[in-house]
């Protein structure tokens, strides 16, 4: 669920507006709230001192001129309150930039800090340590479980409506189920493909290269209607007010600087979730952006022998709200938090 602070709705709003990593004075607070409700100046105030208080922002300077900032030390790990962001309609979230910004390539590395290092020590176990004790049968059966719980979920968030005992016998069985459509069915079948291809050349992806994306996206996608490679049209995602790049040369230069960040990110925790997170915000193919970059981030951690996600216990419409914020804000503070609790969970619930 939505991760919660125990605060006011107008002290949300506070720390949503500063979200963004600029610097506003009272002043330029209480004029920016006046925007989306209705507060006095000395509540205002009041609001602003509780925040600082719990060191949820921070202050610099004196008088009239002191300005308030995120208490974040990177510009992407701001707390934001989802259901604040979400209050509004995509078109009036101040926030929000519909323009693909480049600086998020200099910005995303250092998004997994030393403290997120230290607890992730904790619960790392080796993925071919922990495959590796298990009898080949049980291992077969926990591969099958485990890709069977990632297709239905990846593809439940794609809008896919079989349930999860429908894609088991799918995967198991090769039986359709009833009132779903076959696409429904190949989407689903081309993610245990996909998880085939990353297990039986998990070395191949401890470098990420363009070809091994486009090759990932397009078992994705077969026979789905995708056309394949970098697409030369324009895109559009719902809900959201974020404008994709247009043009292929544009697409193919970022993908070329997506490729070359995540390459010199060392931690392999940070470099599955910035893969994941900017293949999505690039979205360089026709469709299948989300699936693919899900998938070549749990490529990046079989190949540096980490736990891949199925994302089973995740809230769909959660993840969906993390993205478009990250669309729209760059924000990373909730589909980081998503994707460390899906990869405990993941050591914590296969390959025992």
């Amino acid at each position: 669920m939505n991760e919660t602070i125990d605060i006011s709705s107008r002290q949300k709003a506070i720390i949503n507006l500063l979200a963004n990593g600029e610097k506003y004075t009272r002043k330029a607070i209480t004029e920016k709230l006046s925007a989306i409700l209705s507060a006095s100046k000395p509540t205002v105030a009041r609001d602003i001192k509780a925040l600082v208080d719990k060191n949820l922002i921070q202050s610099a300077g004196s008088g009239p001129s002191t300005t308030y900032h995120t208490a974040s030390h990177h510009p992407l790990l701001a707390y934001l309150d989802l259901d604040q962001y979400f209050a509004l309609e995509p078109d009036h979230r101040t926030m929000a930039r519909a323009v693909f910004q480049d600086s998020v390539f200099a910005t995303i590395p250092n998004i997994i800090t030393e403290s997120d290092i230290k607890d992730l020590n904790k619960i790392h176990k080796s993925f071919k340590e922990a495959t590796s004790k298990l009898d080949h049968t049980i291992l077969a059966r926990e591969l099958e479980r485990y890709v069977i719980e990632l297709s239905w979920k990846s593809s439940q968030i794609e809008g896919n409506t079989y349930t999860i005992l429908e894609t088991e016998s799918l995967i198991k069985e090769g039986r359709e189920a009833s009132g779903r459509t076959h696409l429904e069915a190949v989407m689903i079948l081309n993610h245990k493909q996909a998880f085939k291809l990353i297990l039986e050349n998990k070395e191949q992806f401890r470098k990420l290269t363009k070809t091994d994306l486009v090759q990932l996206h397009n078992t994705l996608t077969k026979d789905l209607n995708v056309p394949s490679g970098i697409r030369n049209q324009r895109v559009g995602i719902t809900g959201t007010s974020y404008i994709p790049l247009a043009h292929d040369w544009e697409l193919d230069q970022a993908v070329e600087r997506l490729i070359t960040t995540i390459n010199h990110i060392q931690h392999p925790i940070e470099k599955a979730l910035a893969t994941s997170a900017l293949i999505a915000y690039i979205q360089p193919f026709s469709d299948g952006n989300k699936r693919t970059a899900r998938m070549m981030a749990n490529a990046v951690l079989l190949a540096h022998d980490y736990f891949p996600l199925s994302y089973r216990s995740v809230d769909k419409d959660e993840f969906k709200q993390a993205l478009v914020v990250f669309y729209e804000t760059n924000n990373i503070y909730h589909l980081k938090r998503i994707f460390l609790e899906q990869y405990e969970f993941a050591v914590n619930t296969y390959f025992l």
